[in-house]
This record gives structure tokens, C-alpha cells and sequence, in this order.
């Protein structure tokens, strides 16, 4: 396919970006920064008009798109002022699924957030592992989350044919941010705002290509490496800080506790990698 991907020079973007090439899929780029010759657009998601211009190519530079990969946004709380934060990601999100809407593109698929979960849990979570059923917004960044999920869904139900799918992506590691880890050991609190959970980039990136597929409304994901960042064992880290959380299952000793089993199983999401294979 054609594809577009918002924010495809950031720390996610560029895994998928990568990703998607090779897979075969042109790929491109629509972001304010990047470089000449690689497939990068400078696009202001802010601007419906530019947005529309890119996707719809009227530009007349390239052809239509014909799925969008929208992972452009201020990326985490705490970056900007909250006020600054819901007005950029509100309007880049609903200016990207309108501008593709009204191009024709029926095929979507968007960064949500782990954040949506609870985070950074400082009220502690009903259950572990915590799932998409577990929708407890806490910062003005995931109740923009939260009301791009719902706008998400009411578009699924105005354009029955289209498919929008997001994707609740843990913290983004590269490899070469896992030589920090070993030293969050030292304090389990140190990584407890999200239960000790990441994503490797690499993996984000394959559950993203896997979603370009899914068919039919709106679905969200929670996607996470199939481990912890910690080498100490899930029931010890949970004894010392959620001592009184209910526990479902069997959590295995360093599973993830931002469960994702939904996506192994709609989506065949198998991550593979892991920060143990680096340290």
C-alpha cells in the first residue's frame, strides 16, 4: 500500500517507517522535521488544509494515500503546558482522521496510550495485568487520549466501512536505551508509574503493520513488551508497592503486567524482543 505516516521522524515513527519499507509498502513521511530525499513531507498537523493537501496528494507531487499511520503528537504529559497539549493533539487527531475521511482512506491506524490505563498509578490499578478494559484517564494527555478513542468510535459509526484502530503503546525503547536497566532494580518505585512495562520499538512497529489489516470499526490494543523491565520478580515488585491490587491469572515471573493477550489474539501481535537480550 500507500501509506502515510504522521510523525514518522520520531522515536516510534522511525521503527515503523523503517518497518513498513520493508515490508514493501511506500511510506510517506508527514512531520516537521526530517530530511530531503527520504520521504518526508513538512506538514503541520494543525493546518486541516496542509493535512488534506498531503494525504489527498493535490500537491500533485505524488499519488492519494491510501491508509494512514498517525503517530504524530506532543508524545507524553508533562512536555507541555496542559492547555498547549489538548489543543495540539485534539486538533492534529481529529484534522488527520478527518482529512482521511474526506480523501477516502478507510484504513487508520493511530498511537493511543498506555496512559489511558491509569497511569502513572498513583491511585493503584482494580486488577493485574491491567487490560483495555481498564480506562481510567489522570492527566489532561490521556483525557485527550480518551476523547480521541471516542471520536474514533463515533466515526466507525457515521462510515460503516471504515477502520480505525488504536494502539495503546507502552513506554518506546530503542536498544540502545536498555543499558539503563539494570539499574532500576535498585528501587522498585523507580518504574512503578507504569506497572514496569515498555515497548521495544521494533516490536511497536510490527504491531502497527498488523493493524494495517484489521477490518471493521474501531478496536484498541494495548501493546507492551512480553516482559518487565525489571529483573526482580513480578511478585515481589508487586508485594512491595500494590500489595492489595487483586491479581488474574498467572503473571509468571517477569510477564508483562499491561496485558496483551487482546492482541495476540486479534491481532497475532508476538513480540520479540526483549531488553535481555541486550544487557
Amino acid at each position: 500500500m500507500r501509506i502515510a505516516v504522521t510523525g514518522g521522524s520520531g522515536k516510534l515513527g522511525r521503527h515503523v517507517v523503517r518497518h513498513l519499507r520493508e515490508q514493501g509498502h511506500e511510506v510517506l513521511n508527514l512531520d516537521r522535521a526530517g530530511e530531503r530525499w527520504t520521504g518526508w513531507m513538512e506538514v503541520d498537523l494543525g493546518d486541516y488544509g496542509q493535512v488534506v493537501d498531503a494525504l489527498g496528494g493535490a500537491h500533485g507531487e505524488v499519488a492519494p494515500v491510501e491508509a494512514l499511520v498517525h503517530l504524530g503528537a506532543i508524545p507524553a504529559p508533562g512536555l507541555a503546558p496542559d492547555v498547549a497539549t489538548f489543543r495540539h493533539n485534539i486538533v492534529a487527531t481529529f484534522n488527520a482522521f478527518h482529512a482521511a475521511i474526506r480523501v477516502g482512506i478507510r484504513t487508520i491506524v493511530y498511537a493511543s496510550s498506555e496512559t489511558l490505563l491509569g497511569l502513572p498509578f498513583d491511585i493503584p490499578p482494580p486488577y493485574v495485568p491491567v487490560d483495555e478494559d481498564c480506562t481510567r484517564p489522570e492527566t489532561v494527555y490521556s483525557l485527550v487520549k480518551h476523547l480521541e478513542e471516542t471520536m474514533a468510535v463515533e466515526l466507525c459509526r457515521w462510515h460503516p466501512d471504515l477502520s480505525i484502530t488504536g494502539l495503546r503503546f507502552s513506554n518506546v525503547m530503542d536498544v540502545e536505551d536498555y543499558a539503563d536497566f539494570p539499574a532500576y532494580d535498585a528501587d522498585p518505585m523507580l518504574r512503578k508509574w507504569n506497572l514496569w512495562a515498555y515497548i521495544d520499538g521494533r516490536d511497536g512497529a510490527r504491531a502497527v503493520e498488523l493493524a494495517l489489516d484489521r477490518r471493521g470499526g474501531f478496536e484498541t490494543f494495548v501493546i507492551a513488551s512480553p516482559d518487565t523491565v525489571m529483573s526482580r520478580p513480578n511478585d515481589e515488585l508487586l508485594r512491595a508497592v500494590f500489595p492489595d491490587v487483586p491479581r488474574r491469572g498467572d503473571l509468571g515471573e517477569h510477564t508483562t503486567l499491561l496485558s496483551i493477550d487482546k492482541a495476540r489474539r486479534v491481532l497475532g501481535y508476538d513480540p520479540r524482543h526483549t531488553w535481555r537480550d541486550h544487557v
